[in-house]
């Protein structure tokens, strides 16, 4: 595997000079669970607890935490942030729309907090996911990306 480190360094993006800007960014995406966990989530009979309560807060912590995880994402003002769900027989929609007023987008943070709620649902369901053989064969996290980016000058 070849690596290149230009002589320059690793930067962020210089965005001294730009203007605050208010953003407004969704992103979605989908967890494919066996229909009889759907149920589970639904009846709140889930022995880890409330699923997608727990999984609207790790949504919220990690847009709050995205500069942490993504190396050179700026540390932004999230004004807002908003974590949804819709339920469907096999899958559960996880959307999430970040707010700010600042010099740089919010994909990065509405497509982090989108992708830890899908993986706290995993997480929390993963004992009744399982097949005998330990194995997911029916659970699979995709379709994650932005649907919609809103910028007001």
């Amino acid at each position: 595997m070849l690596t290149h480190v230009d002589e320059n360094g690793v930067k962020m993006v210089d965005v001294s000079n730009k203007k605050d800007v208010g953003r407004i960014c969704t992103a979605k995406g989908y967890i494919k669970l066996k229909p009889s966990t759907i149920e589970k989530i639904k009846e709140k009979e889930v022995i880890k607890g409330d699923v997608l309560t727990t999984a609207q807060v790790a949504g919220v912590m990690a847009v709050k935490n995205t500069s942490n995880t993504i190396p050179m994402c700026h540390p932004l003002p999230i004004t807002s942030i908003k974590v949804n769900f819709e339920l469907y027989d096999d899958k559960i929609e996880a959307i999430v729309t970040v707010k700010t007023t600042y010099k740089t987008g919010i994909e990065m943070e509405a497509l982090c907090g989108v992708s830890t709620a899908l993986l706290t649902i995993w997480d929390m369901v993963k004992a009744i996911e399982k097949d005998e053989a330990g194995q997911y064969p029916e659970t699979e996290i995709y379709g994650i990306k932005v649907v919609e980016k809103i910028k007001n000058e």
